[in-house]
């Protein structure tokens, strides 16, 4: 099979599409033709060198999220059969022709999306989904403050609170941008270059944010955003795109008696995958059924064009999923 190969760390043009051994079934596996490949952050950092693989994942090959096309079952596989439509999360290894998982982590596609559209689910919404309700608490009528609301998990956040009952308030650099996107259910909206971002909190929130589900990270954001939370309120981490390092007020954590909690995706243990498929099928498949949820999807690439696709998703000029499509495969 083929499959994108990270030579060495560096830029775009270190990928290189190679033919790679096909991975081996176990009993309780599916074999999955891959025919589409959400594009995620974290594939631009594994890339750069700066986030490895979890152990045994192919750490040359990049990828969290696939939908595509059950072709062969192991022996002891009970509800999966050849033909099925399924998308996932993976710990690495998406971007190829071919996935092997066990059959209770694939969540079977909603007949209401394309396989490209499926793609573009797993990471955002489970991860939206975990960070604001299971880790955040948000109940309905709360507020869940969206900081970098345009991108693919900031849509999804703002898609879920609605449809929970919730309410939102999303940040980006351009006013523009999240104007673009507010008909996806964000209740409010704030630049950050229009002002203190804690006036405009209070002033939508009232004492603040129940919840700051934090895709940004780094130096600034941590103190900014425990001025935004109410009392008892959660921030929860799950991305550090604008850096490692911060400072924290053990005061206002203390007085304010908040929680900070941090989370991944890529590195969940099977039992934790297999728990979050089943959290979606149970909770939000039937809201994806109603038309109450949308994955938003920029652009389509062809599947021998990852480089152009990480150099989209570099730019940041993108709003939603970035998708590499591969629908001539069917496995064979």
């Amino acid at each position: 099979m083929k499959a994108w190969t990270i030579t060495q760390p560096g830029k775009p043009d270190v990928l290189e599409l190679r033919e790679t051994q096909p991975p081996e079934m176990g009993p309780t596996d599916v074999r999955i033709a891959v025919q589409a490949i959400g594009l995620n952050r974290a594939d631009i950092l594994q890339r750069q060198g700066l986030y490895p693989a979890p152990p045994g994942t192919n750490p040359d090959v990049p990828g969290l999220e696939y939908a595509g096309v059950v072709t062969e079952v192991g022996s002891n596989v009970q509800g999966r059969q050849p033909g099925d439509r399924v998308m996932g999360l993976v710990g690495g290894g998406a971007y190829a022709e071919q996935v092997v998982v066990n059959e209770r982590e694939t969540i079977a596609v909603p007949a209401s999306l394309s396989i490209t559209d499926a793609a573009a689910v797993p990471e955002a919404f489970l991860t939206a989904y975990r960070a604001i309700f299971l880790e955040g608490g948000l109940q309905p009528g709360g507020w869940c403050l969206i900081r970098a609301a345009t991108s693919g998990i900031g849509i999804a956040a703002m898609q879920l609170t609605r449809a929970f009952g919730a309410r939102s308030l999303g940040t980006s650099r351009s006013m523009e941008r999240l104007n673009a996107v507010r008909h996806w259910g964000l209740d409010a909206a704030h630049a950050e270059q229009d002002g203190p971002l804690v006036d405009a909190v209070r002033q939508h929130t009232g004492p603040g944010a129940h919840v700051i589900l934090d895709l940004v990270g780094g130096s600034g954001y941590l103190e900014e955003n425990m001025a935004c939370l109410r009392p008892e309120g959660t921030q929860v981490v799950v991305g550090i795109m604008a850096g490692r390092d911060d400072s924290i007020d053990m005061g206002t954590l203390l007085f304010k008696r908040l929680t900070l909690r941090a989370m991944t995706m890529r590195s969940l243990p099977l039992e934790r995958r297999i728990g979050l498929a089943q959290l979606f099928t149970e909770r939000l498949a039937p809201f994806f059924a109603e038309g109450r949820l949308k994955p938003v999807v920029d652009t389509v690439r062809p599947f021998d064009q990852a480089r152009e696709a990480h150099e989209l998703m570099e730019s940041g000029v993108h709003t939603g999923k970035i998708v590499l499509a591969n629908l001539d495969n069917a496995g064979g």
